[in-house]
């Protein structure tokens, strides 16, 4: 009884954190030919960071995709469209997406990542000077500058380094207090 009081303890205090962190993780990239063929260019994004509505009209402009010619032979598009559909935020059980999700529109089809409004209001403090103005990371498209554990799918708050800033929560920890001394 008593170790059976202690464990439900010990898993009232420890659920609410384990909850937290799972609301910040998405399914990892596992497909190679993804990331072989994407991941050469760009952080190979994983698919349910977008719906899959968006992931089919990427899939069919690779021609011009931002700019750049990425067309894919036939099979490999349609194999890597399938792939990115089938793990697409709408279809994908992860907390992170199902957030995602809730705030986008239903009519809408957005091509970037950071169009996500989910996305735009997790980073709309951050300041340009540690993003866009900031050689090492210039875009938020590029999620791994500061997102150290991206690759592995965890978006986690603790994992944040700004390259040239340093850690988002010490950041965050000291222009607060530095705001209270003035």
């Amino acid at each position: 009884m008593k170790k059976s009081l202690t464990l439900t303890v010990a898993l009232l205090i420890y659920l609410p954190y384990l909850a937290a962190d799972d609301n910040e993780r998405v399914t990892p990239v596992r497909n190679e030919q993804y990331k072989e063929e994407c991941g050469s260019c760009h952080f190979a994004y994983q698919p349910s960071l977008l719906p899959s509505r968006s992931w089919q009209r990427l899939m069919t402009q690779l021609e011009d995709h931002f700019g750049e010619n990425a067309e894919l032979e036939a099979n490999t598009q349609k194999t890597l469209t399938d792939y990115l559909i089938s793990r697409s935020a709408n279809s994908s059980r992860d907390k992170l997406a199902t957030k995602m999700m809730r705030r986008l529109a239903k009519n809408k089809i957005p091509l970037r990542i950071t169009e996500m409004p989910y996305l735009k209001h997790e980073h709309d403090k951050i300041p340009d000077k540690m993003v866009t103005q900031n050689t090492e990371v210039k875009s938020l498209s590029y999620c791994d500058k500061c997102h150290t554990q991206a690759e592995s799918g965890s978006y986690l708050e603790k994992d944040i380094r700004i390259p040239g800033y340093g850690q988002w929560e010490e950041k965050a920890e000291r222009e607060e207090s530095e705001k209270d001394d003035d």
